[in-house]
């Protein structure tokens, strides 16, 4: 087995143990959402989970979401993360999207100061818009337990992936979910993870097998992380998530666990 394996199966299990059971998304373990509602920027917002979710909570007379799927920042949850003790994978925003031009500047810097000193948490934040993610990289402190990924469903809006270069994030991850259709040639240099995945749901838009095994490939060519989340379809439990037989659920690697086992 080669180191680089090797180290992707030590980080593995290391962060199993942070709790990655707790959330019903796969590749995370917490979700923390100091800003909740969005606005549709590209073809895969179509069906967007989020959406669905926030109306039914407003439905509920959730105190969080009297706007339903309207932006909302919620100040009093930026601290949230200073009250978990013990080390956790949190998904920042994952009924939102911290980059929003309608979210102001210090709100995002107060968001990353939080990061910044939680060092016990690896962070995940995911964006759509990436432009304004590259224009304020340099105003932001890029600690190393901040993830930065970006949304890649086509070949469309495959140029976010460039932005994502120009931030200052130390791991780097793309998430082609849900996959409208093909990514060929993408350029994973500088890139630490793809997580790719179908459309779940009643009107779930199909997937195809060639698109999956062609981005597993490429990843394997940059010696990426890859990670198959799901096939989707109407009943996802029951498409699973087997290619070839096989789970492929790797992470990027911790830079700072793999400079404590260095």
């Amino acid at each position: 087995m080669d180191n680089y394996t090797q180290k992707l199966i030590n980080n593995n299990k290391n962060l199993k143990n942070k709790n990655m059971s707790k959330s019903s998304i796969e590749w995370t373990g917490s979700v923390w959402n100091p800003v909740v509602g969005c606005d549709k920027v590209s073809k895969g917002c179509k069906f967007c989970y989020a959406e669905v979710m926030a109306k039914r909570l407003k439905a509920m007379g959730n105190v969080r979401y009297p706007n339903g799927f309207q932006l909302t920042m919620h100040w009093d949850k930026i601290d949230e993360p200073r009250k978990w003790k013990k080390g956790k994978v949190i998904f920042v925003n994952s009924m939102s999207d911290l980059f929003h031009e309608d979210v102001p500047l210090e709100f995002i810097q107060k968001v990353f100061k939080t990061m910044n000193e939680t060092p016990q948490h690896i962070y995940q934040i995911l964006t759509k818009r990436s432009k304004r993610l590259a224009d304020i990289s340099h105003l932001l402190t890029w600690s190393d337990n901040i993830w930065m990924g970006v949304s890649v469903e086509d070949y469309l809006v495959m140029p976010r992936i460039d932005d994502l270069k120009k931030c200052g994030a130390q791991t780097k991850f793309i998430s082609a979910e849900p996959l409208l259709g093909p990514l060929h040639n993408m350029d994973l240099s500088e890139i630490d993870w793809v997580i790719a995945g179908g459309e779940s749901g009643f009107k779930a838009r199909p997937i195809e097998k060639e698109w999956v095994l062609d981005i597993k490939e490429q990843c394997k060519t940059y010696d990426v992380a890859f990670f198959f989340k799901q096939w989707g379809g109407k009943n996802k439990k029951k498409a699973g998530n087997l290619l070839d037989g096989k789970k492929y659920e790797a992470y990027p690697i911790d830079k700072r666990f793999t400079k404590k086992s260095a």
